[in-house]
């Protein structure tokens, strides 16, 4: 998959979300990769745009604010992350390193808010 390295080319990946950013990157460069570059099932890729669309949604962004059980809708968020991962790993094999990066952002704000 091309990415920014010096190389332009990587294996190392990780699952991180992101507002309107595929969930995909090179976890080196930090170079955003394109879900149709991927070679998963568009099945799979799917469901990782779909994850992607989710991120955020404990946060007020109109407020600046947490939502309601904010905590509670970043873990499951996270969970799903995690589960999905899992399946980027099947489908792609040992040729490949990847890694979750869980959102921690609801966290700050619970933090912020006090």
């Amino acid at each position: 998959m091309n990415c920014c390295c010096d190389s332009g080319i990587t294996n190392d990946l990780k699952i991180e979300g992101d507002v309107g950013a595929d969930p995909i990157w090179c976890n080196r460069c930090g170079c955003n990769l394109d879900i149709e570059d991927v070679p998963v099932s568009n099945e799979l890729a799917e469901e990782l745009s779909d994850w992607a669309k989710s991120y955020g949604t404990w946060i007020d962004w109109e407020q600046d604010k947490l939502l309601p059980h904010g905590n509670q809708l970043e873990k499951e968020v996270n969970q799903r992350g995690y589960f999905l991962t899992g399946k980027v790993k099947q489908e792609l094999g040992r040729n490949y390193k990847i890694k979750f990066i869980p959102s921690a952002s609801a966290g700050i704000y619970s933090h912020h808010e006090k």
